[in-house]
């Protein structure tokens, strides 16, 4: 059989511009499957930092957009098993302009009690007692930093939207770590500058277990103690936390499976019809090869493995470009896309959908053409 993979090979230059095309449109089809696939991942499989293991979110039962008293957080520390209890509202603000470039996190803290909490970044000593000392100080993470030419010393002013307020603050440190694409600030800053209205709330508390077996009992004994209060809890693991901004979005796992099996069913169709246009052309010749003793099975294994070389090739350039466009895209928008990348699994997966559509595009074709009679071929006239 493997004397005839040359032939097979020649037989996809036949006609150049057809196979390119299809191989462009395969590309493009496993391009989008990729891309599914790193989507998925940084969704629900993003690779979290040990420490998160350990921590907890404290929000209103309702919804994020409802706050909770300040005074909560003296009653959660008090529970057995809670190593610190921190206060994190979310500012939101513009800093600069709307562009995507310059919309990062940016979150009012206990300064004191912030990388007691969050032990995944390191920050030089001397930096941290900057950002404690000033109150309008602010910690930066390093690839927010990076990408918006953040310097120590240097002011930068937070304008309001949440918040009726302005801040003017000084990037006092810059801290570093996976997921460091955040800013925070004083929260004692924040509320100097607040109506009397706005000021003793708290949009999450978020809380530091000793073990990661206290966990689920701290969540349980933190609802509950405030189930009858007039702003009940709802207190879960930072990283379900984290998926219920996802949730928020509907069945994005049906989504995205529906796209993808879009995605191969339409490039199935065309891979299909580019086959079946290429046997159609080739029938006399087939009849030609049965005649020089080509067997039924060689013929159909040769326009089999023809369109799963095609397909594997657009398949292996589909990946390839998604590579290139999550890492591009990860260096310009680090502020959304941290953890954006192709998973190594995804690979084998996409190629392997690459071989399928080959395979099924080509049976139906290749079985019609190594059925087809010796003198029928011969009278084929295209």
């Amino acid at each position: 059989m493997f004397k005839y993979i040359p032939l097979t090979f020649r037989n996809l230059l036949r006609n150049r511009r057809r196979t390119i095309l299809t191989v462009l449109s395969v590309m493009i089809s496993l391009f989008l499957l990729s891309l599914l696939f790193t989507v998925y991942t940084a969704f629900y499989h993003r690779e979290r930092p040990p420490e998160q293991a350990r921590r907890l979110i404290t929000r209103h039962k309702v919804s994020l957009t409802h706050v909770i008293p300040e005074y909560y957080g003296s009653r959660i520390e008090a529970i057995s098993g809670v190593e610190g209890v921190m206060v994190q509202n979310w500012f939101g603000g513009i800093y600069i302009d709307d562009r995507p470039e310059h919309m990062f996190a940016r979150f009012a803290v206990e300064a004191d009690k912030l990388f007691d909490i969050y032990t995944e970044w390191t920050i030089p000593p001397e930096q941290l007692e900057a950002f404690l000392r000033d109150r309008q100080g602010v910690a930066v993470g390093k690839s927010i930093a990076s990408q918006n030419n953040l310097t120590l010393g240097q002011r930068i002013t937070i304008k309001g939207d949440i918040y009726p307020v302005d801040l003017e603050l000084t990037v006092r440190a810059i801290f570093e770590g996976r997921d460091d694409t955040v800013t925070f600030f004083h929260r004692k800053y924040l509320e100097e500058g607040l109506p009397e209205g706005y000021k003793g709330n708290v949009g999450i508390f978020v809380i530091q277990a000793a073990t990661t077996d206290d966990v689920p009992r701290i969540a349980r004994e933190v609802d509950e103690m405030f189930r009858n209060a007039p702003q009940p809890t709802k207190t879960e693991s930072a990283a379900a936390f984290e998926l219920a901004f996802v949730n928020q979005l509907g069945n994005i796992k049906l989504f995205l499976l529906s796209i993808a099996g879009a995605v191969v069913f339409t490039i199935l169709l065309v891979s299909g019809n580019t086959v079946a246009m290429s046997v159609r052309e080739r029938i006399r010749e087939i009849g030609v090869l049965k005649t020089l003793g080509f067997t039924s099975s060689v013929v159909l294994s040769m326009i089999i493995v023809e369109a799963i070389a095609m397909a594997l090739l657009g398949g292996v350039l589909g990946v390839a470009l998604c590579f290139a466009v999550t890492q591009a895209m990860r260096n310009v928008m680090v502020s959304f896309f941290s953890g954006f990348v192709m998973p190594l699994w995804g690979v084998p997966l996409c190629l392997a959908a690459a071989a399928l559509i080959g395979l099924l595009s080509s049976v139906i074709p290749a079985t019609i053409a190594s059925r087809t009679q010796i003198t029928e071929a011969l009278r084929h006239t295209g």
